[in-house]
């Protein structure tokens, strides 16, 4: 199946955000449409790191981003 180019449009519509969370055995990638972290939500001390994706890295893999941007240092408990 051929991929088909991306548009504006279309990355609007991707997941904005890369984001490390603390996972079971270590940092684990996820891509987010929104940073939704009010006020003592739930996800907060699960957020290691994220950046906001550039319109163009919003397609990529999360196997590609992880290798592009690694995930941070993490101090076991």
């Amino acid at each position: 199946m051929a991929r088909r180019r991306t548009t504006d449009t279309d990355a609007d519509d991707l997941p904005r955000y890369f984001v490390w969370v603390r996972g079971l055995e270590g940092p684990e990638p996820q891509k987010w449409m929104a940073m939704d972290l009010g006020v003592g939500d739930w996800k907060r001390p699960l957020v290691l790191a994220y950046l906001e994706l550039p319109a163009d890295e919003r397609q990529l893999s999360l196997s590609m981003l992880a290798r592009r941007y690694p995930p941070p240092r993490v101090d076991l408990p």
